[in-house]
């Protein structure tokens, strides 16, 4: 009997999509600084310069990173708020931004300096800037008000009590108990309300609750502001 020739794998190309496929889930795995040229090659079990014909260097690769992020904002689910008022817009539209953010905390930093390096970013930034056209803003106070928003989300990801990238398990609860113990072993005779409130410093019990809050914050204080 013949025998059957033995199988062979067929190793997927190489691609740019790839690429930042695997960098976005190595810096959610393990944070930013793990996402280099050489380990990424190392993971794809490729060289370096497989890599650097898609990507000339890592700030290529990281434009190509907050591309993608800007891409998966949901804009159409945006516009469909269109016929509220200019300020409900713009909270849906801040909330579609913020569960692209939410999904990616240790890709946050790498946003504000390349989101409008693409169509993708520029977009978002054309919706940001007729919502607040609307709410009879000018282009300066427009341009103005979309970077702070934009600054204000990743302020509130970043900033997420009980956030730690990259750790997990037993070592994120161990650290999270020594930043609420150092809290709480302050004097309570002259920081009394921050003992009371340590545990909400250090650990977020509804992080739905958090991201509302702070986007409510932020829309209040855009709409008392608005010349309309």
């Amino acid at each position: 009997m013949a025998k059957k020739p033995a199988a062979t794998s067929v190793k997927e190309p190489l691609t740019r999509e790839r690429i930042v496929d695997a960098a976005i889930a190595l810096a959610d795995a393990e944070g930013l600084e793990s996402v280099t040229i050489r380990r990424l090659a190392q993971d794809q079990g490729v060289t370096p310069m497989a890599l650097y014909w898609h990507f000339k260097d890592k700030d290529r690769l990281f434009d190509g990173v907050v591309e993608r992020l800007s891409a998966s904002i949901d804009l159409a689910r945006a516009e469909r708020a269109s016929d509220r008022p200019w300020a409900e817009h713009l909270r849906v539209l801040l909330g579609e931004l913020l569960v692209v953010l939410r999904a990616h905390p240790a890709l946050v930093g790498l946003v504000p300096g390349r989101i409008m390096l693409s169509d993708a970013g520029l977009d978002v930034a054309e919706q940001v800037l007729a919502v607040l056209k609307k709410g009879g803003f000018t282009a300066e106070q427009g341009a103005q008000i979309s970077m702070l928003a934009l600054n204000s989300m990743i302020q509130l990801v970043s900033n997420e009590p009980g956030l730690l990238v990259g750790q997990a398990g037993e070592d994120r609860k161990q650290r999270l108990r020594t930043k609420k113990a150092a809290l709480q072993s302050l004097s309570p005779d002259r920081h009394p309300l921050v003992v009371e409130a340590a545990h909400w410093f250090v650990e977020c019990n509804s992080a739905s609750a958090y991201f509302d809050l702070g986007l409510e914050l932020f829309i209040a204080g855009v709409r008392d502001i608005a010349p309309a």
